[in-house]
């Protein structure tokens, strides 16, 4: 049983009746003697003179103080050590023996058989050698050592040795113990322990242990951050490429609905006029052109302007389309460039929509209109907007010699109107035609195709439903449209306020026609012209183009300034025939 012990001599315990010898074996040995051999005890089994004496002596009371007997020493008792000061914990010098001069003769504290004490460990036994020359030697041939040197004794409290009746107290070691170290080195020769260094105070707690949780955390918060790092890259991946490819994507969508729009609705609107509308391509002289129109009746009659047709001549191709896609050729009925109006016929077409037709004067500005054409051959196009104004009088054509200016009292609308939307119809909440788009007005001026093809800037015009009526019926019963007129002639290089009438013609006929409305109504040349009904006329242009608003044969109060003075009259319009 001697695992993990000191491998040292080991201590003699003391019993009772071997306490006796050895006390009386002391006796005759004087205290700072080094060790010497032990004899065997008289009457011990197998003690043989001359011999060391066993660590352990039968027990003849067996009754030894921590157990029974045995080869073993046994355990060592339990140490309570006192609180150590902030300075440290001096040791005390040893005792010295009890037979020194002026030495205790009481049981010193520590020391065997002292109440209170742990007995004392013997000296390890001694090692046979020669003795040198001189040296003294005991009867069994060790060397004795050398005394110790004496060391002051300190008083000890008074107490009362629990010992045998007539029992000797044991010879001192030569040093107190401060602690019981079984295991420790035994005393040097001398008896006595060397003095042990103060206990070292520390104020706080003391060096703390590792704790092996700390590489468990860090790699725990690692794993984290990685773990993060690595889901947030999928999740990136996932938002910005949908996924891995592995899901079919499906978009939640509203159910188809088969429902119909309310009539006066853009798309209401737009879905029983599309069916009447055309687009026109025309071609002749080496000039193309494309326009729109629509559907006049049953017969397959269509109206359109005069400049859309115009490129074919009198003999060129005139192709009609429809909104279903339905493709016919059309003939030329009809056309006036002074109203820019045209009629084409279709043949052997069935099942044609006409647009119904509304009436101009009831017309007020900021009423809602749509307007369907094919801008830049973009058929079936809707646009919607308003009316702007009324009775806008504008002039149009005239790029060839001039006789072909067409004047019209148009209406004025922002809804988109473009190149290609040309005699398609302006049409009014109720889905009824109120105007035939006719002009734009452009941002660029330029005179080049450029500027002739520029697009809306929301001022749109078109020719007012009342008069295309009546100009479509003369054309389509007649072939020829028929002019109201006044009977005189203008001078359009006038610049004050009003119409003046000239003087005399160019050719020197008279200005003002005998027997014409004018000259009936008393007008007289040199005469200026300043109201129309009671509406301002600003110049020529903005006269002709009030009286073209009218049928020939309707009656007209004028306003003449003459030598300073207002004067009213009145006179009805006359009628000439359209190139």
């Amino acid at each position: 049983m001697d695992d993990g012990k000191h491998t040292g001599p080991r201590a003699a315990w003391w019993n009772r009746a071997g306490a006796r010898r050895r006390a009386e074996a002391a006796s005759a040995t004087p205290a700072d003697s080094g060790p010497g051999p032990v004899d065997a005890e008289p009457g011990a089994p197998g003690a043989v003179a001359g011999q060391p004496r066993p660590l352990h002596e039968p027990d003849e009371y067996s009754t030894p103080p921590y157990g029974g007997p045995g080869p073993w020493a046994p355990a060592p008792p339990v140490q309570r050590p006192v609180p150590t000061p902030a300075h440290g914990t001096p040791v005390p010098p040893a005792y010295p023996p009890h037979d020194a001069p002026g030495g205790p003769q009481t049981a010193v504290p520590g020391a065997p058989g002292a109440p209170g004490t742990h007995p004392a460990v013997p000296p390890a036994p001694p090692v046979p050698a020669e003795a040198p020359a001189g040296q003294p030697t005991d009867g069994a041939g060790f060397t004795a050592a050398p005394p110790a040197p004496a060391v002051p004794a300190q008083p000890a409290p008074p107490q009362t040795a629990f010992a045998q009746p007539g029992a000797q107290p044991p010879p001192a070691t030569g040093a107190q113990w401060l602690q019981y170290d079984p295991w420790g080195a035994p005393a040097d020769s001398g008896g006595a322990r060397p003095p042990a260094a103060p206990l070292d105070y520390q104020d706080g707690p003391g060096p703390r242990r590792s704790s092996s949780r700390g590489p468990l955390v860090a790699g725990a918060v690692l794993l984290a951050l990685v773990s993060g790092v690595i889901g947030g890259g999928i999740g990136s991946y996932t938002e910005r490429n949908g996924g891995f490819g592995t899901d079919r994507v499906e978009l939640d969508q509203a159910p188809k609905e088969d429902r119909d729009r309310a009539p006066d609705s853009v798309a209401g609107i737009a879905a029983r006029a599309l069916p009447g509308v055309v687009t026109l391509h025309v071609g002749g002289g080496g000039e193309q052109g494309t326009g729109t129109g629509f559907v006049l009746d049953k017969q397959g009659h269509i109206l359109t302007n005069n400049h859309v047709i115009d490129p074919a001549g009198g003999s060129g191709p005139i192709s009609v389309t429809f909104s279903s896609g339905e493709t016919a050729a059309a003939t030329l009925v009809g056309k006036d460039s002074g109203y820019d109006l045209a009629v084409v016929k279709v043949t052997g077409v069935s099942g044609l929509t006409p647009l119904p037709l509304g009436n101009s004067e009831n017309v007020r500005v900021g009423d809602p209109v749509v307007a369907i054409g094919a801008p830049f051959d973009l058929q079936n196009t809707v646009t919607s907007g308003i009316i702007s104004a009324k009775e806008r009088p504008i002039t149009a054509g005239g790029e060839k010699d001039g006789s072909d200016v067409s004047y019209v009292d148009a209406l004025q609308t922002d809804a988109p109107i473009n190149p290609g939307n040309s005699g398609g119809p302006l049409m009014d909440s109720r889905g009824r035609v109120i105007g035939i788009n006719s002009a734009i007005r452009a941002a660029d001026s330029g005179n080049g195709p450029e500027g002739s093809q520029s697009g809306s800037i929301g001022l749109g015009f078109a020719i007012p439903v009342n008069q295309g009526k009546r100009v479509a019926e003369e054309l389509i019963n007649t072939g020829r449209a028929t002019h109201p007129v006044i009977g005189v002639s203008l001078d359009m290089r006038y610049s004050g306020e009003g119409a003046r009438v000239s003087s005399k013609n160019s050719d020197g006929s008279p200005a003002v026609v005998p027997g014409g409305p004018s000259a009936k109504a008393g007008i007289r040349p040199g005469d200026v012209i300043t109201k129309v009904d009671g509406q301002k006329v600003n110049g020529g242009e903005e006269l002709i183009v009030k009286i073209r608003a009218h049928r020939p044969g309707d009656e007209l109060e004028l306003t003449v300034l003459r030598d300073g003075r207002n004067i009213t009259k009145k006179l009805t319009l006359g009628s000439a025939t359209g190139d």
